[in-house]
């Protein structure tokens, strides 16, 4: 439900009766009226011909501003004017401070609470912030309380009666404001559009450069297989052709190192011959003959081969 949404079904009953009243009964009316819970809009009782006609009379005129009073204006006003209106209970003085806090948060969305002590006459912050919780409930405004801060947060706020000669301000003011947010709605929507293009752009860059990537990648990969496969042979190759030439070089040296040994075993036996000493066949084994030095004086005689089995 909107804030204030109900006060004028609360103004029905003083409506019907201010039809059949005048003098003195509609300046009780009006007292009536401004103390009543939740009676917070008046214009239409202040509009009615019997309420102008207390304008007309000194004795009641003033009762007719009392209503002007609840219907415009601010609980500041009442003290500069208070000499020209009737005395207020208790109740008038709160509907009043609500009202006062309902146009203050008109020009201002933040409302200290310096300023609202002061405006509202409050002696301490404590009843301030009772006033306030009051109003909330009451939905004659929305907001939140900072007392961190000492601040009244408001967003939104039952709407007044406008004041008559306040129309044209007030149709300016909703001019400028609609002018105001027609521009930041051109704003955002140039910078959605903006946002949204970059989007694409950047969504087409990204493709572009992941494909080249994957091409990429592809490409580096299938080297590698073919440069692996490449080793892979020529390991396999080198490994064979090293393993022949050394196994070639091995027999080679084997061969040559054999051949030289027999060669020095020939050579050996052919001295032992000349010299006279017994020497063991070839066929015999290693180790398997016994070879024997004859003496020294039988060195001139022919030399005989001895062999001991």
């Amino acid at each position: 439900m909107d804030l204030g949404s109900n006060f004028s079904a609360k103004l029905e009953p003083f409506l019907l009766m201010a039809k059949s009243v005048k003098g003195a009964a509609a300046a009780k009316l009006i007292q009536d009226a401004t103390s009543a819970p939740g009676v917070l809009v008046f214009s239409e009782l202040l509009e009615l011909p019997n309420i102008q006609e207390l304008g007309k009379s000194e004795q009641h005129s003033k009762f007719l501003s009392l209503l002007q009073l609840f219907a415009y204006k601010t609980y500041q006003d009442y003290v500069q004017h208070k000499d020209a209106l009737p005395p207020l209970n208790n109740a008038q003085i709160t509907k009043l401070k609500y009202l006062s806090i309902v146009s203050l948060a008109s020009e201002r969305r933040i409302l200290p609470y310096p300023l609202l002590l002061a405006s509202l006459d409050m002696p301490n912050v404590r009843e301030l912030e009772d006033l306030i919780i009051d109003a909330i409930y009451q939905d004659i405004i929305r907001g939140k309380l900072d007392q961190k801060e000492e601040q009244l947060e408001v967003e939104y706020t039952m709407g007044r009666d406008v004041e008559p000669g306040k129309v044209d301000e007030l149709l300016e003011a909703l001019r400028s404001w609609a002018s105001t947010t027609a521009e930041v709605l051109t704003t955002l929507d140039a910078k959605i559009t903006a946002i949204a293009n970059e989007a694409a752009t950047t969504k087409t860059l990204q493709g572009e450069y992941d494909r080249a990537l994957q091409q990429t990648l592809k490409e580096v990969h299938d080297r590698q297989n073919n440069k692996g496969a490449g080793s892979a042979s020529g390991g396999n190759y080198t490994s064979v052709g090293s393993s022949s030439f050394v196994g070639s070089l091995a027999g080679g040296v084997e061969r040559a190192l054999g051949g030289g040994s027999h060669r020095r075993e020939r050579a050996e036996r052919e001295r032992d011959r000349e010299m006279g000493m017994d020497v063991d066949e070839p066929g015999e084994g290693r180790g398997g003959g016994k070879s024997r030095k004859v003496s020294q004086d039988s060195v001139s005689k022919p030399l005989r081969k001895k062999n001991k089995f």
